[in-house]
């Protein structure tokens, strides 16, 4: 049993990371701390201080853990690798790495390759990024590719040099065709990597300045096409460094600028990366779920995750606050990269400029989150406004449910209740019935039972809640619908009508209707059909409507079809096993058509010998 007051007095005063468990085991949140004794206790003592979020996490923490570190850099690196293994829902969290792609240059292999990759591996190989999105990923490799032309395509090296001929990139001057015997050796083949891995990591100038040196003793041995080939290389990186906005032509420290900006209950992180004094590239990564979140809290748990993985640390990062444990996270950095690495806060100067520019673009990331989402609403809602002119209603429906039935030539006989609201499918508000009032195939009177005990059930509930005995977030047939859409045509809209009559109930009703090929044709009212254009976003979203109710209908008429399949009184008679039972039921569709089968029904189905079983069992029965 964990005693809280216990634990808290046993905290060792040490440095190492804490780990907060929910229910089942689940953990929940990972910190680390100079003092565990110190940090883990103000979460249980000082409560008026916390935010909202921290109120929450505490209250859902059943019984926490600890890790002593010798240092407080070991609890960083180790706090790092828990929330990336273990994802916690209380702590800030950039998506999973999966979801970023990488450069990966494979120059632990004999011959290199470059491509995309998913995976960080601790194989040797050199690993870039990560890069926010498959576009920038592609128009670097198309770069490169454009640039030092390395082989695409999927022969290995070194077996196929000098198997066959070049494929068509060596002819439109897109590979340097290593695969060309006698043409490039392993040495010339591994050196166009190594200036790949140069020029990936924005090491421009030193890169240029080496090749420069190399195409000079190229001329002087007068290996002239090695020459042109090294020129033309130098022409196109100049071309690309032209292309790239000057930060700072004097001092051309490596950096990267951290700039953040908020919508809703999201944070945008803009990241520019300067490499030789000009911006290199620059990406936006969306953080979730930080709305009581500080600013500088969320930069510190962004440049840990976000460094953990990079193979890139440069000497400078620049952020718009100042961060929490910037010491720590300095040190730790500097062991990182093997170099010294400062994270400032600029409150002056060209460096707050660039800060304030990097904002900018955080806060361009924002707006377009912002539009998108309204893009999104209004294209949703589009579909609802259109709904009600069509059905000529007052106001836009906000609650909307439609119902279907299922059944297999009258058996099994089942009815879904899907719920819309705002336009989107609201699966915690549908419900599922088994008909009871009758045996056979009768879609009307099953609608008819299922709208009068769905509107039985929310008359009852407004009872209890005027008597004080449920309140509304208790109801699961409250609040009523604003418009109610039936899968079927006008019989079962007649059937409906009439029940809702009886129990004087007054919502709109509609059929949806289907033609030839089982595909929504449009809406039907008492007066006759709606006439709906395809092209029309109303048809888009009651086809919708119409997909969503019937597929709920059948996917719970098999759920019960199959359990009945697993248990039923035909497994008590001999000779019986889970084939035949299935034949058995599937032939007669229900267990009253098999009491009823003679010797000669039962034949049709299944051998003499268990006919007769069957048969002698419920005679006997």
């Amino acid at each position: 049993m964990f005693n809280l007051e216990e634990e808290l007095k046993n905290l060792p005063e040490k440095p190492g990371v804490y780990i907060m468990h929910g229910d089942d085991d689940v953990i929940i949140y990972v910190g680390k701390a100079k003092i565990l004794k110190n940090r883990v206790r103000q979460y249980f003592h000082y409560s008026r201080n916390h935010s909202p979020k921290v109120l929450a996490m505490v209250a859902n923490i059943k019984y926490f853990e600890y890790i002593v570190t010798d240092n407080e850099i070991e609890a960083l690196v180790l706090e790092c690798n828990l929330i990336k293994k273990h994802r916690p829902k209380y702590n800030i969290l950039l998506k999973d790495d999966k979801q970023y792609p990488y450069i990966k240059v494979s120059i632990n292999k004999e011959y290199p390759k470059v491509y995309m990759t998913r995976r960080l591996e601790n194989d040797g190989a050199k690993y870039f990024g990560p890069y926010a999105g498959m576009q920038t990923v592609r128009s670097t490799l198309e770069i490169v590719q454009k640039i030092f032309k390395p082989p695409s395509c999927n022969r290995k090296f070194p077996e196929d040099i000098g198997k066959g001929r070049p494929c068509l990139n060596y002819h439109i001057n897109n590979c340097f065709a290593p695969c060309i015997g006698g043409r490039v050796s392993k040495d010339e083949y591994r050196k166009v990597f190594f200036d790949i891995c140069a020029f990936l990591s924005g090491s421009h100038d030193a890169l240029l300045a080496e090749m420069r040196e190399e195409m000079l003793t190229a001329s002087r041995n007068t290996e002239f096409e090695k020459a042109a080939v090294l020129r033309d290389k130098i022409e196109a990186i100049q071309r690309f460094g032209e292309k790239q906005k000057i930060i700072n032509a004097d001092k051309q420290t490596d950096m990267d600028i951290l700039g953040i900006a908020r919508c809703n209950t999201k944070s945008f992180v803009e990241v520019f990366f300067v490499r030789g004094g000009k911006i290199f590239g620059h990406q936006n990564y969306c953080i979730d779920d930080t709305q009581e979140v500080a600013e500088g809290e969320i930069l510190s748990d962004f440049i840990k995750q976000f460094y953990s993985e990079s193979s890139d640390v440069p000497r400078e990062i620049l952020t718009e606050y100042p961060i929490s444990d910037s010491d720590i996270i300095m040190s730790w950095l500097s062991g990182k990269a093997g170099k010294k690495v400062s994270i400032l806060s600029p409150m002056r100067g060209e460096k707050k400029k660039l800060v304030a520019m990097v904002h900018k673009n955080a806060e361009i990331s924002a707006e377009n989150y912002r539009i998108s989402g309204l893009n999104i609403a209004m294209s949703k809602n589009k579909g609802l406004i259109e709904l009600a002119k069509k059905l000529d209603l007052h106001d836009v429906p906000k609650r909307i449910e439609s119902y279907d039935i299922s059944n297999i030539s009258g058996s099994d006989n089942v009815a879904s209740m899907v719920v819309f609201v705002d336009g989107k499918p609201s699966k915690k508000d549908y419900r599922h019935f088994k008909i009871k009032s009758f045996d056979g195939a009768n879609d009307y009177l099953a609608m008819q039972e299922v709208i009068y005990r769905r509107f039985r059930h929310a008359l009852e509930e407004e009872e209890k809640i005027d008597k004080g005995e449920m309140t509304p977030e208790e109801c699961k047939f409250l609040p009523l619908p604003d418009l109610i859409l039936l899968d079927g045509g006008k019989g079962h809209l007649s059937s409906v009508m009439e029940i809702m009559e009886s129990i004087d109930i007054d919502i709109p009703v509609f059929g949806m209707v289907k033609d030839d090929k089982h595909r929504t044709r449009g809406l039907v009212s008492s007066s006759g059909e709606i006439e709906i254009s395809m092209l029309e976003s109303v048809f888009n979203f009651i086809t919708r409507i119409q997909d969503e109710v019937h597929r709920s209908a059948i996917t719970y008429h098999r759920k019960l079809r199959s359990k009945s399949l697993e248990k039923s009184v035909l497994d008590d008679i001999k000779g019986v096993g889970k084939v035949k039972k299935s034949a058995l039921l599937s032939h007669f569709k229900s267990i009253d058509n098999i009491k009823k089968a003679s010797i000669s029904d039962l034949l049709e189905v299944v051998d003499k010998k268990t006919a007769e079983c069957v048969f002698e069992f419920f005679k006997e029965k």
